[in-house]
């Protein structure tokens, strides 16, 4: 889910002018983001192996597209 965000030119300016964050910090976030992407994959997989055919097929998934997805490992898109 991605969030439309504008900025009024007067917030532009004043975080262009302020420093930069910190590399660490920079990293921690990336680190932070990564493990939550992998968290949901894994949540959602195991979800997937519980649905039934009715409900696989009311989100347009065969039950051979759904195995296929559940047997992924939480790292792989």
């Amino acid at each position: 889910m991605t969030q439309d965000m504008t900025l009024s030119p007067r917030t532009l300016d004043y975080l262009n002018r302020t420093r930069s964050v910190p590399v660490l910090s920079l990293i921690a976030v990336e680190f932070a983001v990564c493990l939550s992407k992998w968290a949901t994959r894994r949540r959602t997989r195991q979800t997937l192996k519980q649905l039934s055919t009715w409900q696989l097929a009311d989100v347009g998934l065969t039950p051979e597209m759904a195995d296929k997805e559940a047997s992924k490992v939480f790292w792989r898109a």
